[in-house]
């Protein structure tokens, strides 16, 4: 996905980022960054709002309950495997 501008922080950096600032685990500079792309990239501000909005809807109906191991790491190969498709890079980002 991209808004076809330059930005200084590529989209899919930004995407690949974005549950991490959604989740308040990305330094100053690091939200600084995604702030400004978002500001300057539609197409990526509207994706933003789309998972903020998930990430929102699981919490309220399953934040309460541990994730089992087997389907997290389901979830995290299918998520690896679409940045890999997509040119993006993942950061783990697992509770100690």
């Amino acid at each position: 996905m991209s808004c076809g501008n330059p930005h200084e922080t590529p989209c899919t950096e930004v995407l690949a980022r974005v549950y991490s600032y959604l989740d308040g685990e990305l330094d100053s500079g690091g939200c600084d960054e995604v702030r400004q792309h978002l500001d300057e990239c539609g197409p990526c501000l509207q994706e933003y709002g789309l998972e903020e909005v998930v990430k929102k809807l699981v919490n309220k109906s399953c934040g309460c309950e541990p994730v089992p191991g087997d389907l997290r790491a389901k979830v995290m190969g299918r998520i690896e495997q679409l940045c890999a498709e997509a040119g993006a890079e993942i950061v783990d980002t697992e509770p100690a």
